[in-house]
């Protein structure tokens, strides 16, 4: 009928256009069923939404509103950078704490830092016998020791203080590790009445009797760094004693200084003596009247204390020097080595130390502890300049780090640098390379393996 009409060669063409159309037709069946499953059905999935979202895709309207929303994001991502900015946020606004809703201590009656204890050595070797699993001596001579620190809940006053709190754990952190030591950083204030100094004091005794299995407690302030990693305290001279700090018994017990001794660093027995000697160093340490008229009777009392509310280091010399006969027996007041050392005579004679000497001797000639009395660097001011204190921060945590560092075969470019330099070179026989300070694997920290 068609090819008479119009003729054969006008309906070949006509024939030809159909087969096409059915090609197409069925190609765009086949994209929109791949488009259903790959992105999924329209929001009713149904093809009739399909179709619907399709035109609305290509239609000049909605050409337009990818323009439009980029426009939005553009405006909302401009004003909201100041959301996303740390240094534009108000901090106070996460400061804000729940109202002290806590009990209030009776002021009349005289403060505790817990229940009277009187049988704590009794309770413990009960303790130890029952849990042989958890002895309080990890090797000969080798006690169970539990290193403890802290600092405030809040961040520092100052920008940079938190960076040097960073610094200041993380030595304290490689210390321990290397000398199979457990430590406890603190961050809650236990007891809102021990603030300040005597925050330390509530913490000390909670750990005590939480953990039995620690022999010894050591005590030790966020502001001092170890700068002896290879130096191991003499634990076996302290067998007898209780209690150790750094000081001397001259300057304590007949001049009654105030800086005869130092609590930045100590060592505290777990036992019942320990738990005394805290009953009776607390009273002078709570907040408010007690505190201020404690400190004019330290003032009064002690050789060269200026006027200050009491402090735990000030009390402590106070005690022992009025009361010898009661504590003095168990106190080991150490000066051979630096278990606390003045930053301020020390850390300028770093690199006459490295020529000289050696890590292991834990001395004035490579002291252990590196003490930053009066640097505060986590509060707005200090007794120091500012830059002072931070670049000899810096040198005392780059010295002990070097130590650390040299197991690897890295060091320090220089005491003030914070980038490190190859010291050797990697070899294909790794395990042949020797451990100077033979700090990678001490003897005490070896599993003993017992023979069937």
């Amino acid at each position: 009928m068609i090819e008479r009409c119009l003729g054969a060669r006008r309906a070949r063409q006509i024939h030809r256009a159909l087969r096409h159309f059915k090609v197409t037709i069925l190609c765009l069946v086949m994209t929109i069923v791949v488009l259903r499953g790959t992105i999924g059905a329209g929001k009713f999935g149904t093809p009739e939404q399909d179709f619907v979202e399709i035109r609305d895709h290509f239609s000049p309207r909605k050409r337009a509103e990818p323009h439009r929303v980029l426009e939005e994001v553009q405006t909302t991502s401009s004003s909201s950078s100041e959301l996303n900015n740390y240094a534009a946020f108000d901090l106070n606004k996460l400061l804000v704490d729940e109202e002290d809703d806590s009990e209030k201590p009776d002021p009349k009656k005289p403060y505790s830092l817990g229940p009277k204890i009187s049988d704590w050595d009794e309770q413990r070797s009960k303790w130890l016998e029952q849990n042989p699993n958890f002895p309080n001596f990890i090797g000969p001579n080798k006690p169970r020791v539990l290193l403890v620190t802290g600092s405030s809940p809040k961040p520092c006053e100052n920008p940079v203080g938190d960076h040097y709190l960073l610094k200041s754990i993380k030595n304290k952190i490689d210390y321990c590790r290397l000398h199979g030591i457990e430590i406890f950083y603190n961050m809650a204030l236990l007891d809102a009445e021990m603030a300040g100094f005597w925050a330390k004091l509530p913490l000390i005794r909670k750990l005590l009797l939480s953990h039995p299995e620690v022999e010894f407690l050591w005590w030790m302030d966020s502001d001092a760094m170890f700068t002896d990693m290879a130096f191991e305290l003499p634990w076996e001279r302290y067998k007898d004693y209780n209690f150790v700090m750094h000081g001397w018994n001259e300057m304590v017990y007949d001049q009654k200084n105030w800086i005869g001794l130092n609590t930045g660093s100590f060592l505290l027995r777990n036992c019942q003596w320990s738990l005394d000697i805290l009953d009776a160093w607390a009273p002078m340490g709570p907040k408010g009247k007690i505190r201020t008229e404690a400190g004019k009777i330290l003032t009064r009392e002690l050789k060269d204390r200026p006027v200050f509310e009491a402090d735990d280091q000030s009390a402590m010399v106070y005690l022992l020097a009025t009361q010898k006969d009661t504590w003095g027996g168990k106190v080991y007041l150490e000066n051979a080595y630096y278990l606390h050392g003045y930053w301020g005579i020390l850390v300028d004679r770093y690199e006459e130390m490295i020529e000289n000497y050696h890590p292991g001797l834990g001395d004035h000639r490579w002291p252990l502890v590196t003490h930053f009395v009066g640097c505060k660097p986590c509060g707005k001011f200090g007794d120091y300049p500012v830059e002072r204190c931070l670049k000899q921060m810096d040198r005392a945590f780059n010295f002990g780090d070097n130590q650390v560092l040299q197991i690897y075969g890295f060091t320090h470019k220089s005491l003030g640098s914070r980038r490190v330099k190859r010291t050797r070179n990697d070899t294909n026989n790794p395990l042949e390379v020797k451990d100077e300070l033979g700090l990678l694997h001490p003897a005490f920290k070896a599993v003993k393996v017992s023979s069937s």
